[in-house]
This record gives structure tokens, sequence and C-alpha cells, in this order.
């Protein structure tokens, strides 16, 4: 099993998403191996954290298809369930359509079913239109489903699987907007786990995940 998460933008939420998500499937008695798209460094002491597994790297600039597919089963052997986090925006790359160095070269590579994460705070029906746009821009990239991030309210997270229900994509899970969840950020990214201690238990709390829909999904790859 496998799932990529990818966003719109970067500061979406796509580290502190994974990081809830790596928790539950943990919880669920799951082995999971966390990937890291890019040459990032920083997201990955993190995932670390959460997972209890190093984390690998998976950058289609640097390695070839051959080499990245092989680190990535060598990467994934013995866990139960693959977790990549995106880097940037989905299309994000080397080019302007994201066909090399992106984290959609890497979902088209590994063949892997892709949940946005998408930053809700001020947003409601628009995120329909936002994840159909991210769904049909390239039909190699098959995304299957959205995680809301900084959602206000158990209504306004209703109202976001409302939306995306008329375009054919499932809520599969939701973080609250709390101060307590967010990992703070300087001029390179996040600060690095050696740093400080990431949120787990408080995103082990404030997660809502459809985990059943997320492993079917994810069986899906």
């Amino acid at each position: 099993m496998r799932l990529l998460l990818a966003a719109p933008h970067s500061g979406a939420g796509k580290t502190t998403v994974s990081l809830a998500l790596l928790l539950a499937l943990r919880a669920r008695g799951l082995r999971v191996q966390p990937f890291m798209v890019g040459p990032d460094y920083i997201d990955p002491t993190h995932l670390e954290k959460a997972a209890a597994r190093r984390p690998y790297n998976l950058d289609g600039f640097f390695l070839d298809e051959t080499g990245l597919l092989a680190l990535f089963r060598h990467g994934a052997r013995g866990a139960d369930f693959a977790l990549i986090e995106g880097v940037m925006g989905l299309f994000d790359g080397k080019d302007p359509r994201g066909e090399v160095g992106s984290t959609a070269q890497v979902a088209r590579l590994l063949k892997a079913p892709v949940a946005l994460v998408v930053d809700a705070k001020g947003m409601a029906g628009s995120i329909a239109p936002l994840a159909l746009g991210l769904r049909d821009f390239h039909p190699g990239v098959r995304v299957v489903g959205v995680f809301a991030n900084r959602v206000g309210s158990e209504r306004h997270a209703e109202i976001l699987k409302e939306a995306l229900k008329a375009v054919g994509l499932p809520l599969l899970g939701w973080l609250p907007q709390d101060p307590a969840l967010e990992l703070p950020e300087r001029h390179l990214g996040l600060v690095l786990a050696g740093e400080m201690a990431p949120p787990l238990e408080a995103l082990r709390r404030a997660f809502r995940v459809e985990l059943e829909e997320v492993l079917r999904l994810a069986a899906s790859a």
C-alpha cells in the first residue's frame, strides 16, 4: 500500500498532515515507511519522529527512473504502508508542467494515488474546483481524495465534504485550526525536529480521518 500527499502550494500543511496520518496508521498496527520528495533534509526529521523509521528522499531530478524506483523498493521493504510527502505544489518542478523534479513526477513513477492537502482556512465551496483542477491537469497523476488543514469547525468540515462530494472526491480527513498543531518555520522552511518537539500527541488527538477509506485507496496503487 502506498499514498502520496501533495498540495496546491508550499505551506498548506503537508508535513503536519503527514505526521498525523503516520500516527493514525501506526496506531492501527501498521509498519509505515515515510518518504520525502526532493532533497529536503528538514521535513524528514519530523517524519522520523512520527514513524520511528528513517525516511528516504525520492528526487526525480537527481535520480533517474531506475534509481528512484530501486530506492523506493529498498526503503519500503518490510513495511505495510509507504507514505510519501510531496514537495512544494503538486506540479512545481524544473519545468512549467512539473514533468521533472516535481511531486507529480514521483507520483507517476510510483503509480501512487495522490491525496491533496488543502489549507482550508477561509475556504468553503472553492475547495471543489481547486481539487478538480489538480485532479484533471495531468492524466498520469491520479488524485483520489483530499485532506483539509486548518478547518474552523465540525460544520466547516461538513461543508468541505459536501463540496468535494459534488466533484467525486472524498474528504479523507481534517485537522482543526489550532496554533498548538503548527510546526514553526524559518527562512529554510521548518525548524528541525532536533530543535523542537513536533506536537505528536496534540496531532493524534485532533486528527479526524476516514482510515478505512485511506487504506482502500492506498491499496489501489
